[in-house]
Parts: C-alpha cells; sequence; structure tokens
C-alpha cells in the first residue's frame, strides 16, 4: 500500500523575467474588449458562479504563483476547505495524493478545459505525470459535493475544474528558479510571441523538478512542458494546446509500521529491500516507477451571435510507462516459472525476482457545450463521447540463483480493458424574483467497459493465472436543484443533486468472481450562506451525503499494496464547513477555514469467508466509521 508522510519541505525561489511590450500599444484595446468575451465562453460549460447552489472555491492564479514552488498541485490548493493532502516522499514532489470531504482522489473529477483528466480505469489523476502543471493554471475552481455536471469520472466528493493559460497578447520571456530541502529543486522557462499577423500567438514551457525526498531513497526527477499555438478572430478562439511529462520515482508507498520506524527513524523506507548474499541488508537501485503522458486538446470557443455561445473540443492523452520492483521469498508457480533444484539437491519453490509491470494507454473523445444567456436565464447544453484502451501487462526480469531455461523478460500476465463513456446534460440557472435564482441540471451518463485477458493474480485452485473476462453496461440518471439568494454581500442556497459512479478496474481485478462490485449512488444535500464585503467574508456550509453500496476500504491489501474495498448497503458523510478572511489593506489577505465532520457506515456486517468463499461468518459491527477518514 502506498503509505504517504506529510513533511514540508522549505523552498526558497527566485525568478527572472524579461518582457517586450513592443505590442501593448496595439494590442490593449483588444485584450480589454475581446478577453473577457472570451473568458465567459470557456467557463461557461462546468463553472459554477455565485448564483449556481454549489460549495466551492476559487483559486486565482496570484494564488497558484504564490505557492508554487514545484510541489504538486494538491499540496498547491490543501488550504482550501475539507482538503487533506499526502505526499509518498514527504515533501510533496513525487506521488502526492488528495483527499475531499474524506473521500479518495478516484471520487474526485478532475478536468483541464472541460476536458477529463481523470484516468478511465483507475479513476485517479496521477499528478506526478504533469510536473509543474501549476505554472501553466490560469485558475482552479473546486467544487465540493456532487457539483455541476462535468465530464469524465463522476463526482463524489468533489470536482477540480482547472483552466489553462489564455494566449498571450504581448511577447514575454521568464525563468524560475528554486531551491530547497532535500536538494529540491525547480528550474522553470516560459516564453510567449505575443499577437502576431493580427491572429496568431504561440506560448511554450519547460520544467525540471527534482529532489532527494524526505523519505530514504524517495527522489523524484521529474520533466514537463507545455505548448500553445491560438489563433484568434473576432468572438473567435481557437488553441491547439499539448501538455505532458516524464517521471522517474523510487518507490515510496510501502509501510513503515510504528516498530520499523522507532528502529530505524521516521525517514525509513523498505520498498527495494532484499537481504544480500553475503547476509547484508540492501537496496534495489531501480525500484523505480517511470512514466510519460501527453495529452493534446484542440478547443474551440464561439460566439454566435449576442446571446449564444459554443465550446467544442478534440482530445487524446498517451500514456505510456512501467515500474520495476524487487519481490523477495515469491513463489515460482505464481509467476509462469517451473521449480528448480539447486546445488545441494533441494527443490526450491521459492525465490526473490524481479518484476516490471506496464501501462499502455490510449485515452481520446469529443465534447460540446452549447451556452444561451438572456436577461434572467443561463441555460446550457452539453454533450460528450469518449473512449479508452488500456493495456496491462507484466514481466519477470531476473530470478535469483534460478536454474533453467528463462525468456528474457519472459510475460506472466496480459490483460486489456475497454471503455466507452457518453453523457448529455442540460443545465439552466433562472433568476425568479427579487435575488432568488433556481437552477436545474439534469444529465444522463453511459458506460460500456470490458475487460479480458489473465490478471497479475494467481488463483490457486486451477494453478493459472485468474482469467477476466467482464463485460458490464451502466445507465445513470443524475438530477440536480437548488435555490440561491443573493443580496448584495448575502448569498444563501439550498440543493439536493444525485450522483452515480462505476465501480474501477482494482474493484474487478481483486475480488472474487462470485463477489464483484456494484455502481455506488450518492444524494447530496446542501445549505449554504457566506458574506462578503470589502473588510472581510464569512461563510458556513452544511452537507450530507447518503450513500447506497458506497465502496469503502477493508483494511486487506492486494499484491501491490493497494487497499481493497467492497460495497456497503449504507452509509453518510456530513458536516459543516467554516471559512472567514480578513482584507484590512490590499497586501493582507489571512484567510482560514476548519471542517467538522462526521463519516460513517450504518449497521455494518462483516462477512468473512473460508472454504472457497462458500459458508461465510458474519460480524455484525453495528454503526462503524469509514476508514481513512477525519
Amino acid at each position: 500500500m502506498r503509505k504517504p508522510v506529510s513533511c514540508g519541505a522549505t523552498m526558497i525561489a527566485a525568478a527572472m523575467c524579461i518582457c517586450q511590450n513592443a505590442y501593448a500599444s496595439e494590442v490593449e484595446t483588444e485584450a480589454d474588449s475581446s478577453a473577457i468575451c472570451l473568458h465567459d465562453i470557456e467557463v461557461s460549460a462546468n463553472r459554477a458562479v455565485r448564483t449556481t447552489p454549489v460549495a466551492f472555491t476559487n483559486i486565482s492564479a496570484e494564488e497558484i504563483k504564490a505557492a508554487n514552488t514545484g510541489r504538486d498541485l494538491p499540496f498547491i490548493i490543501n488550504s482550501s476547505p475539507s482538503i487533506v493532502v499526502t505526499g509518498d516522499a514527504g515533501n510533496g514532489i513525487g506521488y502526492s495524493g488528495i483527499r475531499v470531504r474524506g473521500t479518495d482522489a478516484s471520487r474526485i473529477n478532475v478536468t483541464a478545459n472541460g476536458v477529463p483528466i481523470n484516468d478511465s480505469e483507475s479513476h485517479r489523476v496521477y499528478w506526478v505525470n504533469m510536473p509543474d502543471l501549476a505554472s501553466s493554471l490560469r485558475d482552479v475552481q473546486i467544487q465540493r459535493g456532487a457539483g455541476t455536471s462535468t465530464n469524465g469520472a463522476g463526482a463524489f466528493g468533489a470536482s477540480i475544474n482547472m483552466l489553462t493559460d489564455a494566449p498571450s497578447l504581448e511577447r514575454y520571456a521568464g525563468v524560475d528558479v528554486s531551491y530547497g530541502s532535500f536538494n529540491s529543486n525547480r528550474e522553470t522557462v516560459k516564453v510567449g510571441s505575443g499577437l502576431f499577423g493580427d491572429h496568431w500567438s504561440v506560448d511554450a514551457r519547460f520544467s525540471h523538478i527534482g529532489s532527494d525526498g524526505y523519505i530514504d531513497r524517495a527522489f523524484s526527477r521529474l520533466w514537463s512542458y507545455q505548448g500553445q499555438l491560438a489563433y484568434r478572430a473576432d468572438n473567435t478562439l481557437l488553441r491547439l494546446l499539448a501538455f505532458g511529462g516524464h517521471e522517474k520515482t523510487y518507490m515510496a508507498w510501502d509501510y513503515a509500521s510504528k516498530k520499523q520506524m522507532e528502529k530505524f527513524g521516521r525517514r525509513y523506507n523498505p520498498c527495494g529491500e532484499y537481504t544480500a548474499s553475503d547476509g547484508s541488508t540492501a537496496y534495489y537501485s531501480d525500484q523505480c516507477d517511470n512514466f510519460t503522458q501527453h495529452h493534446i486538446q484542440l478547443l474551440l470557443n464561439q460566439g454566435l451571435g449576442q446571446y449564444l455561445r459554443l465550446n467544442a473540443a478534440l482530445h487524446y492523452t498517451k500514456g505510456d510507462g512501467y515500474y520495476d520492483q524487487y519481490k523477495t521469498d515469491r513463489t515460482l508457480e505464481e509467476y509462469g516459472l517451473d521449480n528448480f533444484t539447486n546445488a545441494d539437491g533441494q527443490t526450491i519453490k521459492k525465490s526473490d525476482l524481479i518484476r516490471l509491470k506496464f501501462n499502455d494507454n490510449d485515452f481520446g473523445g469529443a465534447m460540446l457545450n452549447l451556452n444561451y444567456r438572456r436577461g434572467r436565464i443561463d441555460a446550457t447544453f452539453g454533450t460528450a463521447a469518449n473512449w479508452f484502451v488500456g493495456r496491462h501487462f507484466g514481466k519477470v526480469k531476473w530470478v535469483r540463483n534460478y536454474i533453467g531455461a528463462i525468456d528474457p523478460l519472459q510475460e506472466y500476465y496480459n490483460n486489456n480493458g475497454h471503455k466507452f463513456d457518453f453523457n448529455v446534460f442540460g443545465r439552466a440557472d433562472v433568476s425568479i424574483w427579487n435575488g432568488i435564482a433556481a437552477y436545474a441540471d439534469m444529465q444522463y451518463r453511459h458506460i460500456h467497459y470490458t475487460i479480458g485477458g489473465v490478471s497479475d493474480n494467481f488463483d490457486w485452485n486451477t494453478g493459472t493465472m485468474a482469467a477476466l473476462d467482464i463485460h458490464r453496461d451502466y445507465n445513470f440518471f443524475n438530477p440536480k436543484l437548488g435555490l440561491t439568494y443573493l443580496n448584495g454581500a448575502h448569498r444563501a442556497f439550498a440543493s439536493w443533486s444525485v450522483a452515480h459512479k462505476e465501480p474501477v478496474r482494482d474493484n474487478f481485478t481483486d475480488a472474487d468472481p462470485q463477489h464483484y462490485p456494484v455502481a455506488e449512488r450518492l444524494f447530496d444535500y446542501e445549505l449554504g450562506y457566506s458574506y462578503d464585503c470589502r473588510l472581510f467574508s464569512l461563510s458556513a456550509n452544511l452537507y450530507y451525503m447518503d450513500y447506497k453500496d458506497q465502496l469503502v476500504v477493508t483494511g486487506q491489501l492486494s499484491d501491490t499494496g493497494n487497499p481493497l474495498s467492497v460495497n456497503v448497503p449504507d452509509s453518510y458523510r456530513m458536516g459543516i464547513e467554516l471559512q472567514g478572511a480578513l482584507r484590512p489593506a490590499d497586501w493582507f489577505d489571512w484567510q482560514i477555514n476548519a471542517t467538522l465532520s462526521r463519516n460513517r457506515i450504518r449497521n455494518f456486517v462483516e462477512y468473512i469467508y473460508e472454504d472457497e468463499w462458500t459458508n461465510p461468518i458474519s460480524i455484525d459491527c453495528g454503526e462503524t466509521p469509514i476508514a481513512v477518514s477525519p
């Protein structure tokens, strides 16, 4: 299991900026007139505004820049309400995790310019694959709860909507350099052409981030890029955007028990540990995760007259990589290897080995949103279709003292996942009377998901790797209703939302065929109030999230260390989120927030299976806390 440790690493930043303003006088008027219009087009699809009955937080480019020292984005936004972040390496660089209202990353919908970022099978976002993305963001909106209808994985705790930098109107060039604890460093170069030929602009960023990590050997070597070619004319903005990166990180996701930390210290990392031939403790130097990911987006923002606006996108994501792992005392049969006889005549059934586990993913799709805004009505219609192909396979790289025939990089499992995801939604925000606005959002979502091949789990009953033949179709209807009251600095809202979520890949591959998971359902009730004036702001939000068949972790771990989950019939998350800010001067902004929550499973009955998954022993646990929740 990936066991993150939180530890701050102080970064000292120095920045050098060179700007050329040759075009400033020529484009100043256009910037003032068209940027506002184009901004409205872009954010209408999945963004919440004051009249939307949703609990949300906006984080501006200035706030992101002030907190950006090279750490992953979860550590940059971690001061937002109800957020808890962790980092495997202990200093926020490398593998990072985020939870909102106690829900894990697989339940947080993440988009960039409205395009889904969550992995289609695991539903997770691996921020380490997009290092220094924060340097290319213009703002981030975090919606807590079910939120508005969006593309990609269902929002079961929150959604994070990111907008990348707008095309430059002026030429610029800049370099940011940071250095801090544990040899943590970041080097970022950004350049922009400004407007040329009356319509065109080009922007680019290149970044390197490195760190030795707080945890032993938990180093990170990260490279990333972003490039943007933009064309603008009248009320049109067309952008070709590419961003991505390559990461190499030493594993630090295994448990370090309390006894181990007492013996070896808080920075102890058991990953890659083995006993050498001379009996000494050694660590495998290549116990690393290696992955490359590229995102390509073609984005069209078009005004269609005075009241109608169009958002359209084509997108493609390519991910490819593997991790290299030393495993001690493994049964050879599990890896398709024969037992062997050593020089002493002993039959060897177990040995140390090195395995490689590969992912090769393709994800693409299209989306379209049409927004109508006139008078008291603000309505949006949207649809999207996405496809995904994921190839998973494993190979044996080396076996200690093995005697017998072994093919180089012998494959021991191979399976493919195919997924098609389609959704259509309609949303309307209507001002009714005297500051009161009504909100309705209806979404239909269809998912077709198949997995075929053999998994990395060995079936001891058949003596082979477990076969996978999974075909699932899901049809979800997700309505959302709410009211908002606005009166000057006052804002109050109430809402009711329904959300559904399909199981992730591991829920199938790590379960026995007799107990495959089912889809989850959420009823989300929200009630909020805020007061915002020039000097200070205060807000409180009450939420009650009622789940049916929520998948919760049991404490059991898979062979790769991932937590296993089971459906529980009835559970809930409830709490109050409190926020305050004080702004006595333009240069001073003090913010504080707190969340008090209760996360429980109602009438939980645990079943312990023995004798080939028959005759289970049941244990009535009553109402019990949901694991890994505040």
